[in-house]
């Protein structure tokens, strides 16, 4: 078993997805089994569903007009919602020891599918369209550090679907190498064409709600959306991030290994590395994405590791599938358990596949839950999964 890490403390979070655009709304949604699900306001010619931010997203500062995006718009209203926690940051830390870690997947995809569309029908690319604040990494991370004032470290993790949960790792190594002393962590995804016709050329794309561990389930629901977290070495905790668990088993570049080996490590290492036994997990929230593959190989590493008591839900039917978003925005719906005492029912579980033996609550459930672990995985065999503690 390796060292134990510190934990880190979280001094605030924000949330929006295809539930809603604030965290009440979201946990509201999870506690009233209510699907954020429905149709794609990005033409597709095939049937589908999707995970829609329904709102009128706020513009940029005049400042940072030109890199107006959905993207950026997205990062705008997560940093609304975290005004009180940023505030006392800026009083106890300095911007040059503010870290700002990012994840996603499509970036500014969509922007470049409409300025490729207008090419094509107008000869031409729309006058203000910028390549380099519209679509690139770079651009997102401008955009965040300028809007909360951060002058640390900087960078964008792209890694699919772990590319928000992997922040959360980088950032306690940088507060506990004593590099930083706070960080800004998480992501954002949109919905693109680039996504949805790329999961339906896979045969990965569910036609109607996808149905995590269903005997029936036949693929995943796209969604978009995002989490921000705030880390503080020696913040006010409003609960504890104890560690981050990584593997990369690279079995296949876009199929899980189907014994779940990479899912197993990451979790073990999660647990070794913050001194926790199996045993003292109270609830997984799972990767859970509606595929055959990934669910059973996700039961078979958990079951191996955890049992079969232990409760394990999927939030993927209330929210679809956020890609590069995921991993902080399902870290954030953990937190949850762990501030409040329910599990949301897992959504379109029900009938649950016999050859899953998981304890999955098809109903709300409440209790005490002290620690839990939230999973992300992704093509090319890379795993991350995030064990989070109340204080």
């Amino acid at each position: 078993m390796t060292s134990a890490v510190a934990a880190v403390p979280i001094t605030g979070f924000a949330l929006c997805n295809g539930l809603g655009v604030t965290v009440d709304a979201v946990r509201s949604g999870l506690y009233e089994g209510k699907s954020g699900l429905g149709p794609s306001p990005v033409p597709c010619p095939f049937p589908t569903v999707v995970g829609a931010v329904d709102c009128a997203l706020p513009e940029l500062p005049a400042a940072l007009k030109p890199w107006t995006t959905r993207t950026a718009r997205l990062a705008h209203l997560l940093i609304e919602q975290l005004g009180a926690p940023l505030a006392r940051l800026r009083e106890r830390v300095r911007p040059e020891r503010i870290a700002v870690i990012l994840g996603t997947s499509t970036v500014g995809a969509d922007v470049t599918e409409d300025a490729f569309r207008h090419y094509i029908e107008k000869g031409a690319l729309p006058a203000d369209y910028d390549l380099w604040r519209h679509h690139t990494y770079g651009a997102l991370l401008h955009v965040v550090t300028s809007l909360i004032g951060a002058a640390g470290p900087a960078w964008v993790v792209s890694t699919a679907c772990t590319s928000s949960a992997k922040p959360l790792a980088t950032a306690q190594r940088l507060i506990a190498a004593g590099i930083v002393d706070a960080a800004v962590v998480g992501g954002i995804d949109t919905l693109c064409s680039m996504t949805l016709r790329g999961f339906f050329s896979l045969d990965s794309l569910a036609a109607s709600a996808c149905r995590p561990f269903n005997a029936k389930r036949d693929g995943i629901s796209i969604g978009e959306g995002g989490a921000l977290l705030v880390l503080e070495r020696g913040g006010d905790a409003l609960a504890l991030l104890e560690s981050v668990g990584e593997s990369s088993d690279a079995y296949h570049i876009s199929a899980p290994h189907p014994q779940g080996v990479g899912a197993r490590l990451a979790m073990q290492r999660a647990l070794d590395q913050a001194g926790v036994a199996p045993t003292e997990i109270d609830y997984v929230n799972a990767h859970g994405t509606g595929t055959r593959l990934n669910d059973s190989a996700e039961a078979l590493a958990i079951s191996g590791l955890l049992g079969n008591d232990v409760p394990v839900v999927s939030t993927k039917g209330y929210t679809g599938h956020m890609l590069g978003g995921a991993g902080a925005s399902e870290a954030v719906i953990t937190l949850f358990s762990l501030l409040e005492g329910f599990l949301p029912a897992s959504l379109g579980a029900d009938p649950i596949d016999e050859s899953i033996a998981l304890r999955i609550p098809l109903q709300r459930e409440h209790g005490r839950y002290r620690r839990a672990l939230s999973n992300s995985f992704a093509f090319g065999g890379n795993n991350v999964s995030v064990l989070l503690r109340a204080v």
